[in-house]
């Protein structure tokens, strides 16, 4: 089982980056709108499901852990295989899915291509008080708990930081600091700047200590 995986991206495109990791490039298809967080040359990290098939082995790779978990939720519907689940996650956040099963609402799933109505309906049903705590997972929404990230991409980046190996307190200040100096609000633009910040900030510590 691959959980997850980060390294230099190689390459990418709409729907899908390669990722090297042990001098091995690793194809992972991802929700698309999320290759923004895939830029080549830069690092990435993904969380990942390996999807086994008779005559396919296939890597889904996602930025937080609770696409990687509504992804297998929706996987375990009836009918719905992994490009299916990968476009309701490349249509809807986490939370909008889960609100939406809440609510019993087929209509957001019948917007992906690939599904239609019986299978909508069925996604509504069957996901039934299984994504509760999904519900407020909203990227988009505004976090005001003192000393975390202020939304969810900030949190993937400070969570991308620390899988390269930077502490969380260390991930964190420096995910604030960058968005404080103006950074972009993109993943990408993001983790470029938190990563100039914490280099900076290392490579200043080994000059002080000659």
């Amino acid at each position: 089982m691959i959980a997850a995986i980060r390294g230099e991206v190689l390459s990418s495109g709409a729907g899908w980056a390669v990722v090297e990791v042990g001098g091995v490039g690793m194809r992972v298809e991802l929700p698309s709108g999320r290759t923004s967080q895939a830029v080549p040359g830069e690092q990435a990290f993904f969380h990942t499901s390996l999807i086994v098939r008779e005559d396919s082995l296939t890597l889904f790779g996602f930025a937080t852990e609770a696409e990687l978990a509504v992804f297998g939720h929706l996987i375990a519907v009836s009918g719905v295989g992994p490009r299916s689940a990968l476009g309701v996650l490349s249509e809807l956040s986490p939370a909008e899915v889960a609100r939406a099963v809440a609510a019993e609402d087929e209509k957001p799933f019948r917007k992906v291509s690939g599904i239609g109505p019986k299978t909508a309906k069925l996604i509504a049903v069957s996901l039934q008080g299984k994504l509760a705590e999904f519900e407020s997972a909203d990227p988009d929404a505004r976090v005001a708990v003192a000393g975390e990230p202020r939304d969810a991409v900030a949190a993937a980046v400070q969570e991308g930081l620390v899988g390269l190996g930077w502490s969380e307190a260390e991930a964190l200040l420096a995910v604030n600091d960058a968005r404080e100096a103006g950074a972009p609000e993109e993943h990408a633009g993001l983790l470029r700047a938190a990563l100039a910040l914490l280099n900076a900030a290392r490579s200043g510590a080994r000059g002080g200590r000659r």
